[in-house]
């Protein structure tokens, strides 16, 4: 359903979190426009086609950025753009992707201040710089997402982004829990207590009209949105949508992942076909097996729709299977192994 590409790690921020490690030229190994091409292309046989989103690093620094648009746009694939809040954002180029036929773009929002959103950022101005871009895209009419890093640096700053981002009209607002990956390891994730008070919250906001709710690498925010009946059935919380299964990611060098959080390659797009390796490479269909799941996760009733998150159990335990630490749930019947009699 979604295709994560990495187009490129360049980008002229410098964020704590960040899970690709920007650096600040482009590198020799990315794929070239003509394999980004023909990675297009074999995206576009899927029935349906998958949705994909350009990301980075920033987008913005590869100048073929609105060739590879236009090739997918002409394929019949749905694009988005992940671009940073750098000077390259410009009024322009946000008219530019909504007459290229871009259908959203996404913005990051880490601080409800921009002392700590700049402070996260790695560079003054960013926090400033999104409001901008986020009131230009509402006035041009393109849809924008609001992503939020949740960790215990950001934690007290999620209501106030939330208000921020309503302000500015954000179709979406996605909370990325920090997953310790990249330079994600210098920051700290949030207890599951805190997880779980912040998903229960979270389900509340969901209910007020204006602004999708979502989560990324939290996907137990689904059973908590049914189990407290207060937000639409299914408005955003695409049940069953995580690492590996209806979720690919594929690097700026054409190795292909279950998402950009979980660092296990499955292939490579210059030596196999994309849609193929999602399909039939024995790491994808391990993890879309979740009956295969150990622990909690293995024993869940809810483990179809949530399934748990499959980087921060590998990260956690070193088991791509196992539990996901973040999740606070004891499934009806099962015996917990780790916890003594």
């Amino acid at each position: 359903m979604r295709v994560y590409w990495e187009i490129t790690r360049a980008c002229g921020l410098a964020c704590r979190h960040c899970r690709a490690e920007a650096a600040t030229h482009r590198a020799p190994e990315e794929l070239s426009t003509a394999e980004g091409f023909k990675l297009l292309e074999e995206l576009a046989t899927g029935t349906p086609k998958p949705h994909v989103v350009l990301t980075g690093g920033d987008p913005l620094e590869r100048p073929d950025l609105f060739d590879l648009i236009a090739k997918g746009r002409s394929l019949g694939l749905g694009i988005s753009v992940s671009p940073s809040a750098t000077p390259r954002l410009t009024r322009e180029a946000i008219r530019a992707f909504k007459e290229a036929g871009v259908e959203a773009i996404s913005l990051s929002l880490d601080g409800a201040t921009q002392t700590v959103h700049d402070g996260i950022r790695g560079v003054t101005g960013t926090f400033e710089r999104t409001l901008i871009a986020g009131e230009q895209a509402r006035e041009l009419g393109l849809p924008f997402q609001v992503n939020t890093l949740v960790a215990e640096e950001t934690l007290a700053e999620i209501p106030g982004i939330e208000t921020l981002a309503r302000q500015i009209g954000a179709a979406r607002w996605s909370l990325f829990f920090l997953v310790t990956v990249g330079r994600g390891v210098v920051l700290q994730p949030i207890s599951a207590d805190a997880c779980t008070k912040l998903l229960g919250w979270l389900a509340e906001r969901a209910t007020l009209p204006g602004m999708i709710v979502t989560t990324t690498e939290a996907p137990h925010f689904r059973r908590i949105v049914a189990e407290s009946r207060l937000s639409a059935p299914g408005r955003g919380h695409a049940a069953g949508i995580r690492d590996g299964n209806g979720i690919m990611f594929v690097s700026h060098d054409g190795e292909v992942f279950p998402s950009g959080f979980l660092p296990v390659a499955a292939g490579n797009v210059r030596s196999g076909d994309a849609l193929q390796i999602y399909r039939e490479a024995p790491l994808f269909l391990s993890l879309r097996d979740v009956d295969s799941f150990h622990g909690r996760c293995g024993a869940c009733e809810v483990r179809t729709a949530c399934g748990g998150s499959r980087a921060r159990a590998y990260l956690a335990s070193g088991d791509l299977l196992g539990e996901d630490p973040l999740c606070q749930h004891q499934p009806a019947g099962h015996v917990d192994q780790t916890t003594p009699a």
